[in-house]
């Protein structure tokens, strides 16, 4: 029971500390309500447990075993106390407590609130207090515990602040990256003309190659600044009823007129299966991968293959797969950001905009781990997506 104690004196702390590591990563990361409702969940269990321990007798162990109680139970209620995402406690009789002191200040009560909005009992999504809009993040509880839910009230519009600031800081850091990159030769080019036109007699086949990379480099600059304004303005989508085995059909003769028998495209999808969404931004984040697969197979393979599987069991899953030369390591993790390629003449652009256009309806690209040579994206159309019988 020595033990006991003195690992309890260095956990503690140590189990302090990691948690306030983990809410500021969290918070910068912007998953902060995800990891407070996993740890209000494993805080729960471990009063359970403790709760439903049976009692232990005889002397100096049941006053450890209560110490140690008491030592877990004032642990929980500090890792509570500094969450700032508000957390309350909504009962069997639908009576709302505040857990730490973020809900207490929300609701400006000590602990049980007096006139709680209905909509934390109602099991609705999202509420409006004080003229801001709050998310709602549950927890179901059991039959056998009085708190029947545990619910983490996310301020909306602070998460979509801080949403756009990292956006933005992202942005500009690519945009001085990607202009600086361009203007400094541009600049170099040009004092180098100037000098040129001073000597004498003047180079004129060295001014020419000199003004005519000034006028490629200029052009790229211009591409680059069209394909920014192109994911910029993408519009809303004008979701509709698409059914993908038609939509696969044009993909695939709109692929044959494009690669010819240079690639090799395979199609498998199930029958009648029906997505909403706007059929033309589907259809332009399709073929970007698509293209993208191909460029990919053909530069790395001697038989270039690319295999459109549509699956509709439940969650709608598009995969495109290639047998190319796969994802670099080094840009896997950046692979959707905007600009980033790795193929020399790339503009970048592709896949950052196949994924704005899957998440705005809703959904995710993701890019497969896959043990055989290739790249593998999958696009999941879970919240929309429907799957006709």
């Amino acid at each position: 029971m020595a033990f006991s104690r003195s690992a309890s004196a260095v956990l503690v702390p140590v189990f302090l500390f990691g948690s306030g590591a983990m809410s500021v990563a969290a918070w910068k990361g912007g998953f902060l309500a995800s990891f407070a409702l996993a740890l209000l969940m494993a805080a729960w269990l471990a009063a359970l447990m403790v709760w439903r321990r049976p009692p232990v007798t005889g002397g100096l162990v049941e006053n450890d075993a209560g110490s140690e109680d008491k030592a877990m139970h004032v642990l929980l209620r500090a890792v509570l106390e500094k969450m700032p995402v508000a957390l309350v406690s909504i009962g069997s009789d639908n009576r709302v407590r505040a857990l730490n002191r973020a809900a207490r200040e929300l609701f400006a009560a000590s602990d049980l609130i007096p006139e709680p909005p209905p909509e934390l009992s109602a099991g609705v999504p999202r509420m409006t207090l004080f003229g801001r809009t709050y998310r709602i993040d549950r927890v179901e509880g059991t039959k056998s515990v009085s708190m029947r839910t545990i619910a983490a009230i996310i301020d909306v519009e602070n998460e979509e602040r801080m949403a756009e600031a990292r956006a933005t800081r992202e942005v500009l850091d690519i945009l001085s990256h990607e202009v600086m990159n361009a203007i400094t030769p541009i600049s170099s080019l040009a004092e180098s003309a100037l000098l040129m036109l001073d000597e004498e007699p003047v180079p004129a086949a060295a001014l020419r190659d000199a003004i005519g990379t000034l006028g490629r480099r200029s052009g790229g600059l211009l591409q680059f600044t069209a394909a920014y304004r192109e994911l910029a303005r993408l519009p809303e989508p004008a979701v509709g009823i698409v059914s993908l085995d038609q939509l696969v059909v044009d993909l695939s003769r709109m692929f044959a007129a494009r690669w010819g028998e240079r690639v090799r495209l395979s199609c498998s999808i199930e029958e009648r299966v029906t997505v909403a969404a706007d059929r033309d931004q589907l259809e332009q984040a399709l073929w970007a991968l698509l293209q993208n697969g191909a460029e990919a197979a053909i530069e790395h393979s001697s038989e270039p293959r690319i295999g459109l599987t549509v699956t509709g069991q439940g969650p709608v899953v598009i995969e495109i797969a290639d047998n190319g030369g796969g994802i670099d390591p080094a840009v896997r993790d950046r692979i959707f950001r905007p600009f980033v390629t790795t193929k020399a003449a790339g503009s970048g652009i592709g896949l950052s905009l196949a994924q704005q256009i899957v998440q705005a309806h809703g959904g995710r690209l993701l890019l497969v781990p896959r043990d055989e040579a290739g790249a593998v994206f999958q696009i999941h159309l879970s919240s929309l997506a429907t799957h006709a019988a």
